[in-house]
């Protein structure tokens, strides 16, 4: 049995190399010993005020030095932390941190105004951190991060100043909860546990350290500077997250965009400045825009520091991979199949001296702990063509916070075993490879994010013209699927398209926002009120 806790082994780095790089955002740069002691700072005046086990830390930030600063101090005090999804508005935020019992909300400047609307309905929340971005001044019932980082707010006495731990101590049962849309509206929390997940990422880290080696193997495999990572995803994804805790707990430093929006020309100076080793994208998104940065301007970037580009949550196309690969010959392509309930599912690399695991189509290497089961728990075997549902093993999630029959639906048992199954379903080729069919559901993913079309549809139904509507996803070259509804209006009225788009903004993330609305005569639903969803698909992509 290991033992794993992310907050020693980071504490054991720091220890081990504390003058190593550990975070760099544009002109900020931070050695471990002083990402360690903001950690640590923050972690004491937590418990100077009140932070107790029942309640967690949520990180309501874009990426920056801050967001890795306080999951590390809530590591330390066994508190778990919360991914927050920024693009989330108002209804969605209060549903998450209610959910999530957070008892402390960490968030930047700019989304000052949202949470001061919601504030009032989240009585459990006890602390609000704002963290500075110039976008206005600290609220007077908010307290500022920098504030806490100058010690003016009192600390506890007896803490040291360095490796800070809580009077409940540390365990590995202690938790990550990463909050995931999934395909049923609302997010969920999935509750992971701190060994199980250390586990899992330590498999495939640029350090791997011995499985039961303990700090003492820790330290012993920290002989050498770790790797420099760069998440262009950003941390409140689980692709950002877990990549950047994997560079963390390799004794590496995490590079984090200034750029609020995806900028191109930034990726690419970034990664020739910082010398990068290793990305993280989402699929085309990402991808296509830093193909054609580097065609257009082939001698503007030097990448060859670059060795690994990974995507995980959607496809990203073989062309491409062969279009990166050309402006640096030593570049890893890898597709990841996974999610936020099961991580490291099946693999795809691509090299620029061949595919390794069918890079470049939808077919993936299984994991030693994965298989594809079918709806009774039998498996599907090589080359018949069957379909079935991927299935994960072994360290899987406990399941969901607070929903034991979604848990029941995903986290199921078979033959002894307790398998997660988030919904992808796939086939087995007869060489034993993986072949993604897609999610048996109408779930839209658009970019990386999932989008579930009843909740963008009663948004685009509050429009006054709008009688009725459906959501679905279209072939988007850029973002693997677009969202785009189609709506039945009240008699004579003409479709105001923007007019529509705004309504859902207000209401939800602009992600989830059509891009596109078409009017129909009727939506064709069967008496059972039941919509033709893949027909309406078929009109949509025909209209595109």
């Amino acid at each position: 049995m290991t033992e794993w806790n992310f907050a020693d082994v980071w504490e054991t780095v720091a220890a081990t190399r504390p003058e190593a790089p550990a975070q760099v955002h544009g002109g900020r740069r931070s050695t471990w010993r002083e990402f360690e002691r903001r950690a640590d700072a923050f972690a004491a005046w937590l418990l100077a005020q009140g932070a107790a086990p029942g309640e967690t830390v949520a990180q309501y930030l874009y990426s920056c030095p801050e967001y890795l600063d306080s999951v590390f101090a809530a590591f330390k005090l066994g508190l778990p932390p919360v991914n927050t999804n920024y693009r989330y508005g108002p209804s969605e935020l209060t549903y998450l941190w209610d959910n999530a019992d957070a008892g402390t909300v960490v968030f930047h400047g700019e989304f000052t105004p949202t949470v001061d609307a919601v504030r009032n309905d989240l009585p459990r929340v006890k602390r609000w951190v704002w963290v500075d971005d110039a976008t206005g001044s600290c609220p007077p019932w908010a307290v500022s991060w920098d504030e806490v980082m100058r010690g003016v707010v009192p600390a506890v006495g007896d803490v040291p100043p360095i490796m800070t731990r809580p009077p409940w101590g540390r365990s590995p049962d202690q938790l990550y909860i990463v909050y995931t849309g999934g395909t049923t509206g609302m997010p969920k929390g999935v509750l992971w546990r701190q060994d199980d997940l250390f586990s899992l990422l330590n498999r495939s880290a640029a350090v791997h350290h011995p499985d039961d080696g303990g700090l003492a193997g820790v330290i012993a495999t920290l002989v050498k500077a770790g790797p420099v990572h760069l998440t262009a995803a950003p941390l409140m994804h689980g692709t950002g997250a877990f990549s950047s805790f994997m560079a963390l707990s390799s004794g590496g430093c995490v590079v984090t965009l200034v750029d609020r929006h995806f900028s191109v020309v930034e990726v690419l100076d970034t990664i020739e400045r910082e010398r990068v080793k290793s990305i993280a994208i989402v699929g085309d998104a990402f991808a296509k825009p830093l193909l054609a940065a580097l065609d257009a301007e082939p001698e503007r970037w030097d990448i060859s520091s670059l060795r690994i580009m990974t995507s995980s949550g959607v496809m990203w196309s073989a062309p491409v991979k062969q279009g990166l690969m050309a402006h640096d010959a030593r570049l890893l392509c890898v597709d990841t199949l996974g999610s936020s309930e099961a991580v490291g599912m099946a693999l795809s690399v691509s090299s620029a001296d061949g595919d390794r695991g069918s890079a470049g189509t939808a077919s993936f290497t299984l994991s030693d702990h994965t298989r594809v089961l079918t709806d009774d728990g039998r498996e599907v075997a090589a080359g018949t063509g069957e379909v079935g549902m991927i299935a994960m093993r072994g360290r899987v999630p406990l399941g969901y916070h607070k929903d034991p029959e979604k848990s029941a639906a995903t986290f199921r048992e078979f033959g002894g075993a307790r398998w997660s199954m988030p919904g992808d379903f796939a086939t087995v080729d007869a060489d034993g490879t993986l072949r993604l069919l897609g999610r048996g559901s109408v779930c839209i993913n658009t970019g990386g994010e999932k989008v579930y079309p009843e909740e963008v549809e009663e948004a685009v139904k509050a429009h006054p013209d709008v009688v009725d509507a459906v959501c679905v996803g279209v072939p988007d070259e850029r973002f693997g699927e677009a969202v785009v509804a189609m709506v039945e209006l009240s008699v004579g009225a003409v479709l105001d398209e923007a007019a529509v788009i705004t309504t859902v903004k207000q209401q939800l993330a602009a992600y989830k926002a059509p891009k596109r609305v078409h009017a129909l005569v009727t939506l064709g639903r069967a008496a059972n009120g039941k919509a033709d969803y893949k027909a309406l698909k078929a009109q949509a992509v025909a209209r595109r």
